[in-house]
């Protein structure tokens, strides 16, 4: 690209240098600079040199060219931004409220220097005659680790050290003798780090080309075929559009996304998948590996730097077709992306809670537009926001109705535990559950106990009437500390530190069952050992999966029938497959509906029903029990039922009659300040500036006041929520706020934008 002048936004996060600034292109960097190319240039009065990116070569001078500055230099061993890439963190930038730098970061992959990975390989120096000649005279002198090296490299002359030392069982000093005698010679050689969980590339057919679908192909059915036929119309016809999948769970949607990729690299393009979790990554990763091979790689925060690198390495150069991983896989740097799929697209995780604030499913939809890919959403509980496109028209609606096979939803208990206390059960166990989890045992059929939450810390909660206690300042459920010395125990907010005295009689109901809601999986396991002895239980909350290989070791224990029941968090109830589970067991189900969001109800639906999902998968009848203590609730009823539409109606009453998403869109603006005045001084400014300034357009505020986690680290938060029908007015409403606040030169505030927010402030 030649220009004699260089845009380059500069690697400061600061929103008074969030604009490019020109540069001359001295003669020796030109043609070297590309739009993307990180430098290094002389900035401020002192020239100090910071990095910086292109993000235009021009011909135009902007100001006086004799006082522009040059381009000090290329930074070689960085990561240049594509165009596209550039174009999306505007765009994001744009469109979540944030510094251009915040935006780049999120978008390009971390620049590091890492030493290329190296694996050293034994050659064999010597025939296979000869090889076994001295295998043999080995043997005789009872030195039988170098009798089996010589006997294995006669066989195969070239064999990596790993497999040596670890499945040969040969030690380095045993290969060290056989280098000194002349035998063998130990060499070192460039490889590439595999982004694979370990064990994982073994499971592929030996023999199968790689880019390959020689793995396992299922037939489709006749609506999953007709699925993929019309998408790949409008593919082959030049359109490129967004889909919704919705899919009842076991209907085979993870077949018709595998179908759609096959036909799409065909064409010499790419797909990226994204999954909520990374928990996910191994069963996914493996259904698809068994089928593409080695044209499928893995992206996620798990990696090492150096495997991270290699990937992104090889997704530059075209050696892989495929990409899974969470949200930040979205950023693979393909060239030739034409598919992004997006699994399980109702989860919260797919939206950052760093800045930019910006959600996954948006910015694949704006990446496939600069791309010409197409995006696929696939859910058995779509997202509102989703559903309600779909309804309007604006994204193409598809469903599959049936499990596959003909295998039928799992029959739905739901247990109201007011009334199991009534009846004398103190237990956390109900009775239809303790039953049917002995009956599991007896049949040597498995069951998942699903907990949503994690550890002994609980809150205090009611067991007549379902009162929870909360904090009087944060709004939060406080939890039960034992005393010290033997002193009484006390309830503890841990947000802002407030104490009270352990409640005796329920302040709502009188009830002396009021306690501490202890119910964290570690408990829960222990109950289990205590009630069934005999059980092989395993446990996947936070704490058991910190290690890097801790989800795919867990996963694939109990996937091989190593455990009778598996007891977690939400990580195990999204999208696993387990053909022996014919019973899940919801534990607590509705303490989601507590939390201070608008989407509570949506969240507990899509839980529930994604949890009764994972019973009953192949041919084995599944059952389901959820525990509750408001069974009457609509948003239990219609999870009982696994009834979608009937929720959907309901909850968009609510949304449009209280103007919150997608009804209407909603932005959050958080104010943080290091003084509690000046802070709660600033929200209320930018309040009133907001209603003077779109006085009549219909802009409904709500604040501005102390966020509900008031102060973290000592820095204040406060908060107001702007709701409007029209996104574009939100996104006028904050450009207005940004001119502002540069003009005012704030210096000691820090303000947020977040665009439909996942959770109240």
């Amino acid at each position: 690209m030649t220009g004699r002048f260089a845009n380059i936004i500069v690697d400061i996060s600061h929103e008074k240098v969030d604009r490019p600034f020109q540069y001359r292109i001295p003669e020796v960097l030109q043609g070297k600079l590309t739009v993307g190319t990180a430098v290094m240039i002389p900035f401020g009065a002192g020239n100090k040199r910071i990095k910086g990116y292109v993000m235009e070569i021009t011909d135009i001078a902007a100001y006086d060219e004799a006082k522009l500055k040059a381009v000090d230099s290329v930074i070689e061993d960085g990561v240049g931004a594509q165009a596209d890439a550039l174009r999306l963190a505007w765009w994001i930038k744009e469109h979540y409220g944030s510094t251009m730098i915040a935006a780049l970061k999120t978008v390009l992959p971390v620049k590091r220097t890492l030493k290329p990975a190296v694996k050293k390989i034994i050659c064999c120096r010597v025939d296979a005659a000869s090889a076994l000649a001295h295998g043999a005279e080995y043997e005789a002198k009872r030195q039988k680790a170098k009798a089996r090296l010589m006997r294995a490299l006669a066989g195969q002359p070239v064999l990596p050290q790993a497999l040596v030392t670890g499945k040969l069982h040969v030690s380095t000093q045993t290969i060290q003798a056989l280098a000194r005698d002349g035998l063998i010679a130990v060499r070192e050689q460039n490889t590439v780090r595999s982004s694979l969980p370990e064990g994982l590339e073994d499971g592929w057919q030996e023999g199968a080309p790689s880019g390959t679908s020689q793995g396992t192909k299922k037939e489709l059915s006749p609506h999953q075929a007709e699925i993929v036929t019309q998408i790949m119309q409008d593919f082959d016809a030049g359109v490129r559009q967004t889909y919704l999948l919705h899919g009842v769970t076991g209907s085979g949607k993870t077949e018709v996304y595998m179908e759609l990729i096959d036909r799409v690299i065909r064409q010499g393009r790419q797909a990226i998948v994204l999954i909520p979790e990374i928990a996910l990554t191994y069963q996914t990763l493996l259904r698809f590996y068994r089928r593409f091979g080695s044209r499928v790689s893995v992206m996620n925060s798990r990696l090492s730097a150096g495997e991270r690198s290699d990937q992104l390495a090889r997704a530059r150069n075209g050696d892989i077709d495929i990409v899974i991983g969470p949200r930040s896989a979205l950023f693979t740097p393909f060239e030739r992306l034409g598919l992004v799929i997006i699994d399980e697209e109702h989860e919260s995780s797919y939206k950052s809670e760093n800045m930019p604030k910006y959600h996954a499913r948006e910015v694949a939809e704006a990446l496939c537009g600069m791309k010409g890919a197409s995006l696929l959403l696939g859910s058995a509980t779509p997202s509102l926001v989703s559903y309600y496109r779909a309804k309007k028209g604006e994204i193409r609606l598809f469903e599959l109705k049936e499990r596959l096979a003909g295998g039928q939803l799992p029959k739905v208990y739901v247990e109201d535990l007011r009334e199991e206390l009534r009846q004398g059960n103190r237990s956390i166990f109900s009775r239809r559950l303790q039953a049917l989890l002995a009956d599991r045992l007896e049949k040597g059929e498995q069951s998942i106990l699903f907990l949503n939450r994690r550890g002994y810390a609980g809150f205090v909660s009611c067991r007549a009437c379902g009162y929870v206690m909360k904090c009087p300042h944060c709004d939060v459920s406080l939890s039960e500390h034992a005393g010290r010395d033997g002193r009484e125990g006390r309830m503890v907010c841990h947000y802002c530190g407030y104490e009270a005295e352990r409640a005796r009689l329920c302040p709502q109901c009188g009830s002396k069952y009021i306690l501490g809601f202890r119910a964290g999986t570690q408990q829960i396991e222990e109950l289990l050992h205590r009630d069934f002895p005999g059980a092989r239980i395993l446990r996947m909350d936070a704490d058991t999966t910190r290690s890097k290989d801790s989800y795919e070791r867990i996963l694939s224990q109990f996937a091989n029938e190593e455990a009778d029941i598996l007891v977690g968090t939400q990580m195990i109830v999204k999208g696993h497959d387990f053909a022996k589970v014919t019973l899940v067991g919801v534990l607590a189900a509705d303490m989601s509906l507590y939390a201070g969001d608008y989407r509570a109800a949506e969240r507990t639906f899509q839980l529930l029903t994604q949890a009764a999902g994972r019973a009953g998968r192949s041919a084995l009848a599944g059952e389901v029990v959820i525990q509750t203590y408001q069974p009457e609730h609509y948003t239990i009823v219609h999870a009982s039922h696994q009834d979608y539409e009937a929720f959907y109606e309901e909850e968009m009453a609510y949304r449009d009659l209280m103007r919150y998403p997608p009804a209407a869109h909603m932005m959050a603006v958080l104010i943080l300040s290091a003084d509690e005045l000046a802070g709660a001084e600033h929200a209320q400014l930018l309040a009133d500036r907001v209603k003077r300034a779109f006085d009549g357009k219909d802009v409904q505020l709500v604040g501005p006041s102390a966020a509900a986690v008031g102060r973290i680290n000592d820095i204040y938060r406060n908060v107001f929520y702007i709701k409007h029908r029209e996104y574009q007015v939100l996104v006028e409403i904050k450009d207005a706020l940004e001119l502002y606040m540069n003009q005012a030169q704030w210096e000691t505030d820090s303000v947020q934008f977040d665009f439909n927010p996942m959770n109240s402030y």
